[in-house]
């Protein structure tokens, strides 16, 4: 059984930075594609970005493109998504997902494993 469990989610005013955390519990996670997706009520999963298992490329939405990096640390099983000049359009609930082929999708339907999500509230 794989849990993931983000954190780093918290209110930031526009222009800051946050760094969001997903750590595993379980499973082989060297050999997972990883990604983060947003969501905000009533709408749906929107692609945020990802990294595949090797780490080797990290793809984006365009939205980020520039402001958002991501990175893995297998040792620690753990991902970080590093998000500079935030802006109120990138306020969701931020949820990390994996996936067991260990490439990535910016599908949500092709990834096996979620967490729960962190908050991240952007105020201008």
């Amino acid at each position: 059984q794989v849990q993931l469990i983000e954190s780093g989610g918290e209110l930031v005013q526009a222009g800051g930075s946050l760094r969001l955390s997903c750590v595993a519990s379980g499973g082989i996670f060297s050999t997972y594609g990883l990604g983060w997706f947003r969501q905000l009520p009533g709408k749906e999963l929107q692609f945020v970005a990802s990294i595949p298992w090797n780490g080797e490329s990290t793809n984006y939405a365009d939205s980020v493109k520039g402001r958002f990096m991501l990175s893995r640390d297998d040792a620690k099983k753990a991902m970080y998504l590093q998000m500079n000049s935030l802006k109120p359009e990138d306020t969701a609930v931020y949820v990390c997902a994996a996936r067991r082929t260990g490439y990535t999708s910016t599908d949500s339907s092709q990834y096996d494993y979620w967490g729960q999500g962190t908050q991240v509230t952007v105020s201008s």
